[in-house]
């Protein structure tokens, strides 16, 4: 009896083993008790910089924007062109920062903003067209936005200049019943050494520290609640109906040899 009893005892303590190490396998972006987060941006409204491997949509209208230059009749395409409607065509922001237009050619517009590099094109197109207008947009930024647990992850478009934190919560869809309120991590820059901010939306003061628009490639991060009890339910099932059929198989073969 004491050995049916030790048997079922290590037979326990390999389960809870086994659970123990899968448990909030899940879990991201894990920072130390101590960690130092960066301090809000004060900045409540940061001019967007055209960076590398940028999508741009280019219009261009002649006579201060009474004529739309149809480009999909004058380009012939090529590498890093997208056509989309009439006037307007996408252009990739190359390796180098240089982006290749109609006419002109290869020009620089990495580190610009987009007013900036509206004003450089309406510059150059002056040249040949009277009074050129430029319109610029960015059509890939983006942030990835993870709101809890259940594998529940997305990537938002910002479609918007000054698309807030809480925009991109709703938009991927808000925060599951697992989701930690108080705590929302927003992940910015270079992922070598990036700034890591920390939000608390859990009552009405948190949203006085979000004023300030997301930027493109950000990852927002919300934490789970653990819930021990559940994952080793799940996590045990498949062990514990093993265990069952396999001794219900044993007393039936034991019964099938006593007969």
């Amino acid at each position: 009896m004491k050995l049916n009893i030790l048997k079922w005892t290590l037979g326990l303590l390999v389960v809870i083993s086994f659970v123990s190490c899968n448990y909030n396998s899940n879990r991201m972006l894990k920072t130390p008790k101590d960690y130092k987060f960066a301090a809000p941006p004060t900045d409540s409204n940061p001019l967007y910089v055209i960076a590398v491997s940028d999508i741009l949509e280019f219009k261009l209208y002649t006579n201060d924007g009474t004529s739309l230059v149809d480009f999909t009749a004058i380009d012939g395409g090529g590498a890093g062109v997208a056509r989309q409607q009439v006037g307007q065509v996408q252009y990739l922001i190359d390796y180098d920062g240089f982006c290749k237009l109609p006419i002109v050619g290869r020009i620089e517009l990495r580190g610009k903003t987009l007013r900036e590099a509206e004003k450089h094109l309406e510059e150059i197109y002056s040249k040949y067209y009277i009074k050129p207008f430029v319109v610029l947009r960015v059509q890939n930024r983006r942030v990835t936005v993870f709101t809890g647990g259940g594998g529940s992850g997305k990537v938002v478009p910002l479609t918007n200049e000054n698309v807030t934190l809480i925009e991109a919560l709703g938009l991927a869809g808000g925060l599951t019943n697992d989701s930690k309120a108080k705590r929302i991590k927003v992940v910015r820059g270079d992922l070598s050494n990036p700034q890591v901010f920390l939000f608390d939306l859990s009552t009405i003061d948190g949203l006085k520290t979000i004023d300030f628009p997301l930027q493109a490639n950000d990852i927002i991060y919300v934490e789970f609640r653990n819930n021990f009890v559940r994952e080793a339910i799940r996590d045990i099932a498949p062990i514990v109906s093993l265990i069952t059929s396999t001794l219900t198989l044993i007393i039936v073969i034991d019964r099938l040899g006593a007969e």
